[in-house]
């Protein structure tokens, strides 16, 4: 190609640009899935890095860019397999991508914005705690008048947290990206000159309206008080209760070859984080996207069975069971060796219908007062230890897509190794449910007596549960995953949790928290009411 034209900048300008606009086209009208939109991308790149050397040779300059687009996981959060999807996709439709990266300080964002005048930046999170980044980073912005268009996204934002919290903090644009196919429309819109400021115009009446409704929802949901919400709780015939006694206390590192976690995958989430919908394994058959589920499923697998056989990742876990008893409603006293730690677990406070208890974890383990020795488990595992720099090793190659590849299929094994070991210590290890036969199905499905809880998750959304469980384990030292200032495990394909063994425990979600609740929370964590805030933002009931 670079032969049958004038200039070698041609080949991207003509051939190349038109190619990724059928791309772009097909992808934004539903013909075309993104793993095939990652792999054209990879051609895209390195056709371009084979013109690059002939283009300066020739003093062509560069081809024109869509826009100037600054990306980055904000500080604290160390996941970025949907910024990075996000910024191939820009990218194949001539944006140029400035990426920062993870755990990226807000100063750090300003100041690249600002001196490579990008036009648009894009910032992404997982926990929960990113999105009061995001909101500071929006005041920050605003302090300093600064005029660029935001783009969020990532897992645990919505278009409703945005509408609420970030863009009433900005007075420039600030929108929300549900995912990728809609990531090139948003920033063509915001970008165009004839489309803008209309653009922009209409988001904010759209948000300001959205920001409304919510804000009156919420204040029209009945709540009760907290001594209310804890008379009445979830009530267990303690009488009638004999706790299973483990068959193992105290801590222990668990190392697992990678072959053994392979059976324990739940393959649906793989997909979703491709924005391929469906569950496995009828999305392999499915009409519209199961050609392209298919194909992913092969890399995937191909991939995996290198992943064991060449030993790219290590898994490495600990967990502890520990004597406890619930001291004073709400709270989990822990006893490890000589230590007496404390579980904090939040309750419930919205208003059910008659007979439907206000649930707190702490309801499952045995009051102190009933006089019977209860139980608690906790756990880290993960399967990250290589996978940055697998995935660095294919980014120098120019292979988004395996690089992408191998991040997703390091979370699904983290994900297995944390069933893995929620298996044996049902089992063997705590034994509670030593006669257990289930398949990985139901495993899926939760079938199993007990749960595995997690911090951060809607059962217990505060994070700040973790250095009891990093404490308690002494998992840094132990197993080598560390928590962020905004406590996010790294490496990021890292699981942690608790467990209880009680058969009459359930998932459930905390949902929106009271004022009251919070003050008796920061007393009880002994913080601040500001610091407590600022954790559990995402649930207080305005």
């Amino acid at each position: 190609a670079r032969q049958l034209v004038e200039k070698p900048i041609e080949v991207i300008e003509n051939h190349l640009m038109n190619g990724m606009n059928v791309v772009g086209d097909l992808f934004g009208s539903g013909k075309m899935f993104l793993p095939q939109v990652v792999k054209s991308a990879r051609v895209m790149k390195k056709a371009v890095a084979y013109l690059l050397p002939y283009i300066e040779a020739s003093k062509d300059g560069k081809s024109s860019s869509a826009g100037k687009v600054l990306m980055a996981t904000v500080k604290g959060d160390v996941h970025d397999i949907g910024k990075n999807i996000v910024s191939v996709v820009l990218a194949c439709n001539n944006f140029e991508i400035i990426d920062l990266g993870v755990m990226v300080p807000p100063e750090k964002i300003i100041e690249t914005a600002v001196k490579e005048n990008v036009d648009i930046i894009g910032l992404s999170g997982l926990i929960t705690p990113s999105l009061d980044e995001m909101v500071y980073l929006a005041k920050e912005m605003d302090k300093l008048n600064i005029k660029i268009p935001v783009m969020i996204g990532g897992a645990t934002t919505s278009r409703a947290h945005t509408a609420v919290k970030i863009a009433p903090e900005y007075k420039e644009t600030v929108v929300h990206v549900n995912d990728a196919s809609r990531a090139v429309t948003v920033a063509t819109n915001l970008l165009q000159p004839d489309t803008k400021l209309t653009y922009a115009k209409s988001l904010r009446q759209e948000y300001d309206s959205l920001r409304e409704g919510y804000l009156n929802r919420s204040r029209e949901k009945n709540f009760l008080s907290i001594e209310e919400a804890r008379k009445n709780k979830f009530k267990i015939d303690w009488n009638n209760y004999e706790p299973v006694k483990p068959n193992f206390i105290g801590t222990k590192t668990i190392e697992v070859e990678l072959l053994e976690l392979v059976d324990f995958i739940d393959w649906t989430p793989f997909f979703q984080s491709w924005e391929l919908y469906g569950k496995f394994p009828a999305i392999l058959t499915d009409e519209i996207v199961g050609e392209q589920a298919t194909n992913l499923f092969d890399d995937a697998q191909k991939m995996l069975t290198q992943i064991v056989l060449e030993k790219w990742l290590t898994a490495k876990g600990i967990l502890g069971v520990f004597p406890a008893n619930t001291i004073n409603d709400d709270d989990v006293e822990v006893i490890a060796s000589s230590e007496v730690e404390k579980f904090l677990t939040l309750r419930q406070q919205s208003q059910k219908t008659v007979g439907v208890p206000n649930i707190a974890l702490a309801d499952f383990i045995v009051p102190k007062e009933i006089g019977k020795q209860d139980y608690i488990g906790c756990f880290c595992v993960s399967t990250g230890f290589g996978v940055d720099e697998k995935a660095s090793e294919f980014e120098k190659q120019l292979d988004d897509y395996n690089s992408i590849l191998v991040k997703a299929l390091g979370d699904r094994l983290a994900e297995a190794f944390a069933e893995y070991l929620h298996l044996k210590v049902r089992k063997e290890i705590w034994g509670y449910a030593s006669d257990e036969v289930l398949s990985n199905d139901e495993l899926i499905k939760e079938q199993y007596k007990g749960i595995r809880p997690a911090p951060g998750y809607p059962a217990c959304p505060d994070h700040l549960e973790k250095p009891t469980i990093w404490k308690l384990l002494n998992v840094e030292q132990e197993i080598g995953v560390k928590l962020t200032e905004s406590m996010a495990m790294w490496p990021a394909a890292s699981v942690s949790g608790y467990y209880f063994a009680n058969p009459e425990s359930k998932y459930f979600g905390l949902g929106k928290i009271k004022k009251d609740q919070l003050e008796d929370y920061a007393k009880r964590r002994n913080i601040s009411i500001e610091l407590a805030e600022k954790w559990l933002s995402p649930n207080l009931a305005d």
